[in-house]
């Protein structure tokens, strides 16, 4: 599995290998036997610690979205910058969109599709954590957000820890995609599809107990840690009959 998934680290193959086969390892057997067999190359270290969080903390989907720009140079056509929407209790990413520009604009189209894909509409819109870029507090924006009924924090000049879930999707997925070239918009929209994708529905959090953002976005959370208690249990009682059953024979 580590041959075939490099991208993991030892505890998403511990999860991986739980949620898909079925039996419980521990983070730390997986990563002895990577290590007895020369795969373990780096140290696990943490970007950030828990005093980089909010103290009160979302407790729903769609409760908080932070938003930001990253941008993207694309041979032959100049520089792209990608507009996400990131569910803060979740981690899930709601929609994106690649735009040729960072204006107020383009944040109200993303904000248009990310309401729509989550059925947000006309009910409950979620408060919009952003940083202060110009886009941001365009009176375009204010309006815009003003007749969707949406509350709108900013955080605090020179401290990107606020919008650290964001930020550090970014990072994580520049990681990712700039490791190829590409040479059209459409290109790059591909690569970052297949990125989301990922993401949302493949890659596990240590901050959100080990799941995948859709778990937690789409309300499986509880029902898959629970499974997980289930063969944990089944596991470790089958591995003390196999030990009794050699101190027998």
């Amino acid at each position: 599995m580590a041959i075939e998934k490099p991208e993991s680290s030892p505890r998403q193959l511990a999860w991986d290998i739980t949620d898909n086969y079925n039996y419980y390892i521990s983070e730390s057997s997986v990563y002895r036997i990577l290590k007895e067999n020369g795969m373990i190359t780096t140290p696990a270290f943490r970007i950030m610690s828990a005093s980089d969080e909010f103290h009160d903390k979302t407790t729903a989907p769609n409760q908080l979205w932070q938003t930001d720009f990253t941008y993207f140079k694309i041979y032959g056509w100049g520089w792209y910058y990608l507009s996400t929407i990131l569910d803060d209790y979740s981690r899930y990413i709601v929609t994106w969109k690649l735009c040729s520009s960072m204006k107020a604009e383009d944040v109200t189209a993303t904000l248009d599709d990310a309401l729509a894909k989550a059925d947000l509409k006309n009910s409950n819109p979620p408060k919009l954590l952003s940083d202060n870029g110009s886009c941001y507090i365009a009176h375009d924006l204010a309006s815009y957000l003003d007749h969707k009924g949406m509350g709108h924090t900013r955080g605090r000049p020179l401290h990107p820890q606020t919008q650290g879930k964001i930020e550090r999707y970014h990072r994580s997925m520049k990681n990712v995609i700039k490791l190829d070239n590409y040479f059209s918009p459409g290109q790059l929209e591909a690569k970052l599809e297949e990125f989301v994708q990922f993401y949302n529905y493949q890659r596990y959090h240590e901050s959100i107990n080990n799941l995948v953002p859709a778990d937690m976005y789409y309300g499986r959370a509880q029902r898959k840690l629970k499974q997980r208690d289930l063969i944990k249990s089944k596991t470790l009682r089958a591995r003390k009959k196999q030990y009794q059953n050699l101190i027998l024979n």
